[in-house]
């Protein structure tokens, strides 16, 4: 067998994570990723992202299914690794009650804080900014976009990368304007300041800035061409856990599925050009809950359009592409045959005696016998060597519990956006 070349505290991290079903770069490393199908269509995404934003629209986004343990998380993990290699900044986002999917300002904020600059370990904007270079062919595309009328971003962000340009013999102007990128305020006095400074504020009419949904696909737009235009060949966004959405009311989920539409590209008119996406979900979430009890596929879109506004139409549009996508566009992970699995087995084998010095025993001979998720499979091994090795010859038994996803609406969860000025999902 191959050993893979990792230090013994790498692979400690690596079964620490697979011990606790959270996988992490190093357990991508000593498991890789047998979803050969999507990944190879990951690649094919990529390699369209940069055409796409020629043509000012987005890469088509991939949507993934599978049941709970089958390595939705797992297989996020390792396509980060490929759009890193592939000199892509790269961010893992997982909706929570924090990161509500409806939510693009907070959607952002997640985005960015998570986002990997490919070669670098700093913060993502920062890194981005220091890589810009005026004299580039890709930072005059870039400035020469943002500047056009129909670039479908406020003035703020073409007055903002020229006065990042112009003041830097200004540290406290730069960290504002860079601060401003990754999501904080700034005073729009500030920078007809700067534009007064450098003789510039004739050029640009601001006014006050953008309502809070709106500027934060501003910001997704602006950012993902400003990695480009520092080298990067976009931005990849890799969103698990979509499930929970189920859990929001449902104007809520009304307007999730909207942005799982934009996100993946499937709204013409409202593209993000050098962002491309992919989104992990429950198998049975389309059964459960497009089909079962709540029955949104009947009903969310009329439910929307009894409100009569052009927002609320507007909304029903992308609500319904949202579903459609869950419905019929999701790839199912495959799940492992026991070549597989007795490959994954000894491989994990191998790693827990290099990893703690000893000769862990062949795996329980039941351990393939029943059909189970990866992550059973995995965390069963490791918790039984575990036990072997501290306590010796003492008898083992694991019992394992059936975990079930939650599709009830949870009032916890259904809480008002923030600043709210339009339907929820609607800038």
């Amino acid at each position: 067998m191959n050993q893979i070349s990792m230090t013994n505290e790498d692979l400690c991290r690596a079964l620490e994570a697979l011990r606790n079903g959270v996988p992490n770069r190093d357990a991508v490393r000593v498991l890789g990723c047998g979803q050969t199908s999507v990944t190879e269509r990951f690649r094919q995404q990529l390699s369209e992202v940069e055409s796409a934003a020629r043509d000012d629209s987005q890469a088509k986004g991939m949507l993934v299914s599978g049941g709970f343990g089958s390595g939705k998380s797992h297989l996020l993990e390792y396509l980060k690794h490929l759009a890193l290699e592939a000199n892509f900044v790269c961010s893992l986002i997982v909706i929570s009650k924090e990161t509500p999917l409806y939510d693009p300002a907070k959607v952002y904020t997640a985005a960015i804080e998570s986002a990997v600059v490919p070669g670098v370990t700093g913060h993502a904007i920062h890194e981005i900014a220091l890589r810009l270079r005026p004299d580039s062919v890709s930072y005059a595309q870039f400035f020469a976009a943002v500047n056009r009328e129909d670039s479908g971003i406020s003035p703020i962000f073409p007055a903002t990368l020229l006065l990042h340009e112009r003041l830097n013999n200004d540290p406290e102007m730069l960290e504002k304007i860079r601060g401003f990128w990754a999501g904080e305020g700034l005073p729009v006095s500030d920078v007809r300041a700067g534009l007064r400074q450098i003789g510039q504020a004739a050029n640009y009419h601001l006014r006050r800035m953008p309502p809070k949904k709106e500027l934060a696909i501003q910001r997704f737009k602006f950012a993902a061409g400003l990695a480009m235009a520092a080298g990067c060949r976009g931005w990849v966004l890799l969103i698990d856990e979509v499930e929970l959405i189920a859990r929001y009311s449902r104007l809520q989920r009304a307007g999730s599925y909207a942005e799982l539409a934009r996100w993946m590209g499937r709204v013409e008119t409202e593209q993000c050009p050098c962002v491309t996406a992919v989104a992990a979900i429950t198998d049975d979430f389309a059964l459960k809950v497009l089909q079962g009890k709540t029955g949104d596929s009947d009903y969310v879109v009329p439910y929307l359009e009894s409100r009569g506004s052009d927002q609320y139409l507007s909304l029903a549009g992308r609500a319904a592409m949202g579903m459609r996508i869950l419905e019929r566009e999701a790839v199912k992970l495959v799940p492992p045959d026991n070549e597989v699995l007795e490959q994954t087995c000894e491989t994990l084998r191998d790693i827990h005696a290099r990893a703690y010095s000893w000769n862990p025993p062949a795996a329980s001979s039941g351990a393939l016998s029943v059909r189970r998720a990866m992550r059973s499979y995995v965390r069963r091994w490791i918790n039984e060597w575990d036990l072997q090795r501290l306590y010796p010859g003492e008898p083992l038994e694991t019992v394992e519990t059936e975990m079930k996803i939650n599709y009830t609406e949870s009032p916890e969860l259904e809480q008002p956006p923030e600043e709210q000025t339009g339907p929820v999902g609607e800038p």
